[in-house]
């Protein structure tokens, strides 16, 4: 009720273990509390908090327009309803090595499990855009020591993306991986490869965890869970996926009610009022309320 009963601390703490264990974890993306919830209750692994879903969200492209409190705000939203871990977009860091700081302790503060810092030119761009431009090396590497020292919590995971595949190669990617891993990086996040074997060539040369991206209608060939894990992949996300079924099925039911007249076709398409109060918890609110309220006093 309220909040999850699960503390950030031992979030963090599952987290980290489970990574060590070299399982596959499944993080979808929510795109608000409700659906966090829902990927809970599903059985997943732990919340991808997108910046993209985020900035659509708002109604807003992905190209650096959200701010570091509406992020932080979304994260707290998402983080507070369920026991998973989460992990949040924390695009470039929002500027300078010192912004990048401030950012870690707010995304800490909302009660993240882990966040990633990239190497693009700031502001950023979607990663599955042309056009996009990356800092040097050394940039890179400050923005992640930046992140590493702010931390408070040593549990919270600092992963670091890299968007030099879609620029200068595979080898490339891999060198700035290993760079942004001697800068402090537990885990990596190569963006936008293409192949199969390109993750299975990044996971064989670097020692930390390895996440894809699974976001559809990208430059990224959308490979199974199972394909992943057989090549060492470590996280998975689904970063944009609860959102664009919800506005693609919304769009379908918008349709329906100016030519039927009504959404009686679109019954079966529909969480029942009976899933969503069950989602909610609506009982235990119940519960606690009559526990509270209903009472006599003493003659």
């Amino acid at each position: 009720m309220l909040h999850s009963n699960v503390d950030i601390v031992e979030k963090r703490r599952q987290f980290r273990e489970r990574l060590r264990s070299n399982e596959l974890l499944v993080f979808p993306g929510a795109f608000n509390p409700l659906s966090a919830k829902l990927i809970e209750r599903k059985g997943f692994d732990g919340v991808y908090i997108s910046g993209a879903s985020i900035a659509a969200d708002l109604c807003l492209p992905d190209i650096g327009l959200t701010t570091l409190s509406e992020v932080a705000h979304r994260s707290a939203q998402i983080a507070r309803v369920t026991a998973l871990p989460s992990l949040v977009d924390a695009d470039t860091g929002f500027g300078e090595p010192m912004n990048v700081a401030r950012t870690v302790q707010m995304l800490e503060d909302a009660g993240v499990a882990g966040l990633h810092i990239e190497d693009q030119v700031n502001p950023k761009r979607c990663g599955h855009l042309d056009g996009k431009h990356v800092v040097d090396e050394h940039t890179a590497q400050q923005r992640i020591r930046a992140a590493v020292g702010a931390r408070r919590d040593s549990n919270l995971l600092v992963m670091a993306r890299t968007d030099v595949r879609a620029l200068e190669g595979v080898e490339s990617a891999i060198d700035r991986a290993k760079a942004l891993v001697d800068a402090g990086a537990d885990a990596i996040f190569p963006e936008a490869l293409l192949e199969l074997r390109e993750f299975e060539t990044v996971r064989a040369a670097i020692d930390v965890p390895l996440l894809a991206n699974m976001t559809e209608f990208g430059k990224s060939e959308l490979f199974t869970v199972s394909q992943l894990r057989d090549v060492g992949v470590n996280i998975v996300i689904f970063p944009v996926s609860l959102l664009r079924l919800s506005m693609g099925i919304a769009g379908r039911g918008l349709d329906a009610i100016r030519e039927q007249g009504s959404l009686s076709s679109m019954l079966e398409d529909m969480q029942t009022r009976e899933e969503l109060y069950e989602l909610l918890d609506y009982a235990s609110y119940a519960e606690y309320d009559n526990s509270v309220y209903n009472f006599q006093l003493p003659r």
